[in-house]
């Protein structure tokens, strides 16, 4: 299991870390899929970054040293994920778990751990193989 900086589970399975009526951008990356759930409190700089992530695989493996199994990044809805160009303090990303839901049990572990307070944290992206 690989810790990485700190940095869903739209992988098929329908789990509460998506609860509510979250969208979610779907693209597949060199045959991973990752997941971008659009949380309303994410900025537009969290977006921009997220999204860079989900579509570049040199920015993806910045915050994911492996591409194997599965991983996940969350934030804390108050501090988000990106501000003035830094990581929040909270923002985590775990990978290389065996499925879903185990990489965003350690993820919200890992950022629930660093979170100042507001509300628990979210997963905002999974990655995992393309189905």
């Amino acid at each position: 299991m690989r810790f990485i900086m700190g940095i869903g589970l739209g992988l098929g399975l329908a789990t509460a870390v998506a609860a509510g009526d979250v969208p979610d951008e779907v693209k597949v990356l060199q045959g991973q899929q990752v997941v971008l759930h659009v949380y309303p409190f994410l900025t537009d700089e969290d977006l921009q970054v997220l999204r860079l992530v989900q579509t570049n695989k040199q920015a993806l493996q910045l915050f994911l040293t492996s591409s194997g199994g599965y991983s996940a990044i969350a934030v804390a809805p108050n501090e988000g994920f990106v501000r003035s160009g830094s990581l929040a303090p909270s923002a985590i990303a775990i990978g290389d778990f065996p499925d879903a839901v185990a990489a965003a049990e350690a993820t919200l572990a890992g950022c629930e751990a660093k979170r100042k307070g507001g509300e628990a944290c979210v997963v905002v992206m999974e990655i995992g193989p393309a189905s």
